[in-house]
């Protein structure tokens, strides 16, 4: 089984620095842009079905990498981005210490409404259990954030020695590939 993993397209609050969260930001035409040239890098992947965040930049960018394949597309609200309560529309910067600590597992902060990494880090992970268990015959491509991508990134490789959730440094539209295949023998 091969798991693929895609940020979405670049959006505004991209451009601008800030912290989307959850508040439900549209492609920008950079976006669309970086869409369409990953769908020719996706319909050179074996993909049986999408899973998708249901925020529309995530949707979006996955209805736009299946126009030529057409395989299912099932919005899973776990692959939604991490929700940063009062964070959201903020720059990283101009909320420091609380944006580095709000990525600390051992801290797990649970401050300005955000949602502590621990449930984040939980919720994908139940995510990919099910996902292993229902689709293990099936190379699958999940379009989904850059604070999940972390908390898939966590999934295979676990925290870092310091408490930090590991960076991904994941670019819109990026594709990585897991491969799943160990876990069944």
């Amino acid at each position: 089984m091969n798991l693929y993993v895609m940020r979405h397209g670049q959006t505004n609050w991209n451009v601008l620095g800030k912290v989307q969260g959850c508040t439900d930001v549209e492609l920008n035409e950079i976006g669309i842009e970086q869409a369409q040239k990953a769908k020719d890098e996706f319909n050179q992947c074996d993909i049986d079905i999408i899973f998708s965040s249901p925020l529309k930049r995530a949707k979006k960018t996955a209805e736009i990498v299946n126009q030529d394949k057409k395989v299912p597309v099932i919005c899973d609200a776990r692959l939604r981005e991490r929700e940063f309560g009062e964070l959201e529309g903020k720059n990283p910067e101009s909320c420091q210490p609380k944006f580095q600590d709000a990525w600390n597992y051992s801290l797990n902060v649970k401050t300005d409404n955000v949602e502590p990494v621990v449930e984040c880090c939980k919720r994908v992970s139940e995510f990919l259990d099910e996902v292993k268990e229902n689709y293990q015959d099936k190379n699958v491509l999940l379009v989904t954030h850059g604070g999940t991508a972390q908390a898939i990134q966590a999934y295979f490789t676990g925290i870092e020695e310091d408490g930090q959730v590991p960076r991904t440094g994941i670019a819109n539209c990026e594709i990585r590939k897991y491969e799943l295949n160990e876990i069944f023998n």
